[in-house]
């Protein structure tokens, strides 16, 4: 019956997209679903269909909390149900922003998710987000504005107050055949080709948020995706990009020699360019390249006389806009190992904060 359900609704979207005077049946689906299965479990009384179930009538009473005992219980559970509500909402929120081609404020979000939870709160409610699935059914409907919401907020207190009888005969296939509808437009398959040309670990990372969430559920999926992609910008941030530069023939300009392989490197000079911050959990790694390197130029003939050893190390730190102390302590013993082997370090720096600490490394 749930896949029965799936193809007519995703029949009516189709027709509602490729006909205009059958537009109607695009925001007409979902009713139709839920009535139809109500009309057929009325009838025929199946029992192998899990429905609805009896839901309470009438709105929920306002009350004021006056007892808070159980803060010190809930806590923690609040804390993970507050990131898990804020990514899940900014999430829908951004899918359907790129959809529809508008920017969307985060802080506007989170300003109505408070307010939403302040309201609720006395009113006995669940902790208030943006569902993937409610939102996704919203916008297959055709809702184009905030105004939707208040348009659903009323029905849901009519229904409540009058409909509720009728729910209990609703089919749940119906419902989540329903929800995958609206969610079978959400997924931008364009957007994992681009991902996939582009950069592989983002599309790593797609496929990881994608299976979580399909076999897990969204919350959990979420939350993995999330680790992942913290994973992913700790690794980028302790292996930073060295470059090791070369002259451009004929100029004073020097580029990556990976880039430019007609750039000229010299024997016995190493000139290697950091690409990011420089601090403690990437500097072991800079260290270590730069020995890579001086190992690697010691009797290379790129041009220049042959030498034995390295002379010169340069270091381009044009890029690295921040260096912090535990950073700042081991150049400077990179620095003191370089002069007990007569090897002369040179530091090349723009910004003023990281030229005094190149400078207190060099001659302190």
């Amino acid at each position: 019956m749930g896949s029965l359900t799936l193809a007519v609704l995703l029949s009516m979207k189709h027709l509602g997209k490729s006909r205009k005077y059958l537009r109607f049946l695009r925001a007409a689906g979902p009713l139709t679903a839920v009535v139809l299965g109500t009309i057929f479990v009325k009838i025929f009384h199946p029992t192998s269909i899990s429905l609805v179930g009896a839901i309470p009538q009438g709105l929920p009473q306002f009350s004021v909390p006056k007892e808070f005992e159980h803060i010190k219980i809930l806590i923690s559970t609040t804390i993970l149900i507050t990131g898990v509500a804020i990514l899940e909402s900014v999430g829908i929120a951004k899918a359907l922003a790129a959809k529809n081609g508008y920017d969307l404020d985060s802080n506007q979000e989170l300003f109505g998710l408070g307010v939403a939870n302040i309201c609720g709160s006395f009113f006995l409610s669940y902790p208030t987000t943006g569902s993937f699935s409610r939102s996704a059914v919203n916008h297959e409907s055709g809702a184009k504005t905030g105004l939707s919401g208040f348009v659903m907020g009323i029905i849901m207190c009519c229904a409540l107050l009058f409909l509720t009888p009728l729910f209990e005969y609703v089919p749940q296939c119906n419902l989540a055949a329903i929800v995958i509808s609206a969610v079978i437009g959400l997924v931008d398959y364009d957007e994992a080709i681009f991902l996939w040309h582009v950069d592989k670990k983002d599309f790593l990372l797609w496929i990881i948020t994608c299976a979580t969430t399909l076999l897990l559920g969204i919350e959990i999926g979420v939350l993995i995706g999330v680790g992942v992609s913290l994973a992913f910008v700790i690794h980028e941030s302790a292996n930073p990009h060295i470059a090791v530069l070369g002259r451009l023939p004929g100029t004073t300009v020097y580029r990556n020699v990976q880039q430019y392989p007609e750039a000229y490197t010299y024997n016995g000079i190493v000139v290697v360019r950091v690409d990011a911050p420089i601090y403690f959990a990437n500097i072991s790694y800079i260290k270590d390249r730069l020995q890579e390197y001086e190992i690697a130029k010691a009797g290379s003939s790129r041009h220049g006389p042959e030498v034995s050893r390295v002379h010169f190390v340069i270091v381009e730190m044009a890029p690295v806009t921040y260096i912090d102390a535990s950073a700042v302590q081991a150049l400077k013993d990179l620095h003191q190992e370089y002069k007990s082997r007569h090897i002369q370090q040179l530091v090349h720096a723009i910004f003023d904060t990281i030229f005094n600490m190149a400078s207190w490394i060099i001659w302190k």
